[in-house]
């Protein structure tokens, strides 16, 4: 239990599937429970490691769909010694979620259109300073870039190896999805944002700023899209679309008639006027 927490006052519109993207940005999640509860649902995430559980704890109050939830930690323990840092460990070439500092993820965040108060950004950043995670996040990504930085000479191997593509699946956790495209080195895009420890509340929407600019770019300039707004209203406003369609399609066929007919030139008046 020591990686679970307890999440209340979920709205009953949420969906299970947006409650676990919701929290898939804390770190891996082992298992989650949803529980309708009158109007609204709880669930118990169950993540695979600590650190993410205590990022989790960051996002008490922060609005998931129409509703500002409740996170506790399932064995009431809500203090961040930083310990489950030490447990992570860097013997990896693979960049996860629960490696990056918490400040990084707020603007992650931040930029998929979630709101996230400046109180749970302040409480980020004066973590990842007591715990020098952006310190080791920067060092680890730094290590990574020059073992995978793309030199002539890596050119020529990867004709043979195929090293771009395995060092792309290193690189796979080390930024947000769509900074993977980015034909400069990873680690040297992603690490100007940590050279100074000092980060203020602003930096951190500046850089969710960045991020959804980055994202719009991947989605050919749908700041919608790019935003996750799809996925945080897309279920509610399909089915506004769905309610104003029906009676779209029923004075449709009540008026539609042959070109010519004074009914079809009525029908067609509107379009027109708007079209000139």
């Amino acid at each position: 239990m020591t990686a679970t927490v307890h999440v209340k006052n979920i709205a009953a519109s949420t969906g299970d599937a947006e409650i676990k993207d919701f929290f898939s940005f804390c770190g891996k999640i082992n298992d989650i429970k949803v529980t309708t509860e009158g109007e609204t649902k709880s669930a118990e995430v169950i993540f695979e490691k600590e650190t993410a559980m205590k990022t989790a704890l960051l996002l008490n109050n922060t609005q998931l769909g129409p509703n500002h939830i409740t996170v506790s930690s399932a064995s009431g323990d809500s203090e961040d010694d930083g310990s489950h840092f030490a447990q992570s460990g860097n013997n990896t070439d693979e960049i996860t979620q629960e490696m990056k500092p918490r400040t990084r993820i707020l603007a992650e965040y931040l930029a998929h259109g979630y709101v996230v108060g400046d109180a749970a950004i302040q409480r980020a950043i004066e973590l990842d300073q007591k715990h020098g995670v952006s310190s080791r996040f920067l060092s680890t990504i730094q290590d990574l870039d020059k073992k995978y930085q793309a030199t002539d000479r890596a050119k020529t191997a990867d004709q043979s190896y195929g090293i771009t593509q395995r060092a792309g699946n290193f690189f796979s956790g080390l930024s947000s999805y769509f900074e993977k495209a980015s034909n400069t080195p990873t680690g040297k895009k992603i690490a100007q944002f940590y050279l100074d420890g000092s980060r203020q509340v602003q930096d951190i929407h500046s850089e969710a700023r960045r991020l959804a600019d980055l994202k719009k770019e991947e989605y050919g300039g749908s700041a919608y899209k790019a935003a996750g707004l799809d996925k945080v209203f897309g279920k509610q406003q399909e089915k506004e679309k769905e309610q104003q369609k029906e009676p779209e399609q029923k004075g449709s066929e009540q008026t539609e008639q042959k070109p010519g007919d004074a009914s079809y030139a009525a029908a067609a008046a509107p379009a027109d006027a708007k079209t000139g």
